[in-house]
């Protein structure tokens, strides 16, 4: 005969105690969506949508520049150089990475994730300047960058070296969070890993001291690709 634990029996009087539900998921989900379809960025076009991500994200200190699909590598490429940047992590593989790559200076080497960190630790630590990632989407309310890090892009990449460089289409842009959640389909799943970024890094734990850096990339630069155009007007 086995002896209930203190936690179990904690746990067993908290369960007794709880409410009993007042909805079921379906109601409490329309009550969500009717809630977020009064605001008025859900009426917002593709390019309204990016205007407000980029005015959000250049209010807590992060570089944004906007480009069509084929001047961004271009326009990339000369802000690396004059900024210093001598070495730059991203991932040949995809084809953001391969436009940025070939559009490189040759003062700007570039770098794959291609071994596990604990080979190259040192190295990542304190010789690369910079990494790139393209955000799967982007929320324009909050100004933030919406990214998947899978095997080529670790998320080591956007929170290792002193510089972070994203890429977002205009054409994967939400409103809001919600709109993020629905459309993309998170209650069927999310990833292991969903990094969402609003800025550099930042914290005031010190003498409540705002300082950069501490916990990531010091500084943060975006391209807004005006895509929309290209792809029929769809947002």
């Amino acid at each position: 005969m086995s002896t209930m634990t203190a936690r179990e029996r904690i746990l067993g009087k908290l369960r007794a105690a709880a409410p009993a539900p007042t909805h079921d998921a379906a109601a409490l989900q329309h009550s969500i969506d009717l809630h977020y379809a009064d605001s008025a960025l859900r009426s917002a076009s593709p390019k309204q949508l990016a205007d407000r991500l980029q005015s959000v994200m250049a209010s807590v200190r992060t570089d944004v520049w906007r480009a069509d699909a084929q001047s961004w590598p271009q326009l990339l490429a000369e802000k690396l150089a004059e900024a210093g940047v001598k070495r730059l992590l991203l991932d040949h593989g995809r084809k953001e990475g391969a436009a940025l790559a070939a559009a490189l200076p040759e003062s700007v080497q570039t770098q794959s994730y291609t071994q596990p960190i604990e080979q190259w630790k040192a190295e990542l630590f304190n010789s690369i300047d910079a990494g790139f990632t393209v955000a799967r989407s982007g929320i324009a309310a909050t100004g933030t960058l919406i990214v998947v890090p899978d095997a080529g892009t670790p998320r080591t990449v956007s929170l290792v070296p002193p510089l972070h460089i994203a890429l977002v289409y205009a054409s994967t842009l939400y409103a809001d969070m919600h709109a993020a959640a629905r459309s993309e389909g998170w209650s069927n799943g999310m990833p292991t890993n969903l990094v969402m970024i609003s800025g550099p890094s930042k914290t005031s734990d010190i003498q409540q001291t705002l300082a950069y850096g501490a916990h990531g990339p010091r500084a943060l630069w975006l391209i807004i690709v005006d895509d929309v155009a290209e792809q029929g007007g769809a947002a």
